[in-house]
């Protein structure tokens, strides 16, 4: 009777085993690393956020580039840094995480994956990847993400935020230490923070900070969208005519900074 109580109790485990096998979910396609994103996901802080969302300002200038059938989700949390960010609940596939979107009718669009994002852009705190204390914690959650974002199929890529205005040193900074992360984690990155340093050298009128010398102006807002279409997407931006509002001249200024500063900075 024993012998016969072990296999049932065998037979039950291997059948459970067997079970979770053949539910697990399977293997998602990986995204293109040679073509543009047709899906983005924005996690960061309110870098992101002011001035209307520097993602949708990419998605004006993607308009204004004919680049169609694009989406993007921002997910933002005031102050946060890298390590508040939940990345694998954004893939969960019962979260409901960009299952419907707008379209520019603004018709609701429901959306079907092959994968969730093809690309997701996820910065630190503005000075976390430079701090003695939170450093280990920007190595140790980036690492994480990534390699969530890698089983999720998407292309990992770290926004280097830009110094604070009466700290510029802080650029060239946190530039090292987002390129030393990607280089160890197989990222990649946007350098929003060497294209503002590189805005400032050529044209010190044009400001790119709100009056808290921390936060983007619209001019820094913008200026970080087109460095990450030429990154991300890689489309030049300085053809283009969306302005944001931004007198033609800045708005040049800036787009033509940008590319410039992409191309100089590729990882």
């Amino acid at each position: 009777m024993q012998i016969l109580r072990n296999f049932l109790a065998a037979s039950a485990a291997l059948l459970t085993l067997t079970g979770c096998a053949l539910t697990n979910p399977p293997a998602v396609p990986a995204a293109d690393p040679n073509q543009p994103p047709k899906s983005v996901l924005w996690a960061g802080n309110s870098y992101f956020y002011f001035n209307n969302s520097m993602h949708g300002h990419v998605g004006r200038f993607l308009a204004d580039a004919k680049v169609t059938g694009t989406r993007a989700t921002s997910v933002t949390i005031s102050g946060a840094g890298i390590d508040w960010h939940d990345m694998a609940s954004h893939f969960k596939p019962d979260s409901g995480m960009a299952k419907y979107s707008f379209n520019a009718q603004n018709d609701v669009v429901f959306n079907k994956f092959e994968r969730r994002y093809d690309a997701v852009i996820m910065m630190d705190c503005s000075q976390c990847p430079i701090h003695p204390t939170l450093k280990p914690v920007f190595y140790d959650v980036t690492k994480k993400h990534v390699d969530t974002v890698r089983a999720n199929g998407a292309i990992p890529w770290l926004f280097a935020s830009w110094a604070y205005a009466d700290k510029p040193e802080m650029a060239e900074a946190l530039f090292a230490e987002y390129s030393n992360a990607a280089k160890l984690y197989n990222a990649r990155v946007v350098p929003a923070g060497i294209a503002f340093a590189n805005s400032i050298r050529k044209r010190a009128d044009v400001n790119l900070y709100d009056p808290d010398k921390r936060h983007p102006s619209l001019a820094g807002t913008y200026l970080g969208a087109a460095t990450v279409l030429a990154a991300v997407y890689g489309v030049n931006p300085t053809n283009l005519t969306y302005n944001a509002g931004l007198p033609a001249d800045v708005a040049a200024h800036l787009r033509a900074v940008a590319w410039e500063t992409v191309q100089s900075r590729r990882n």
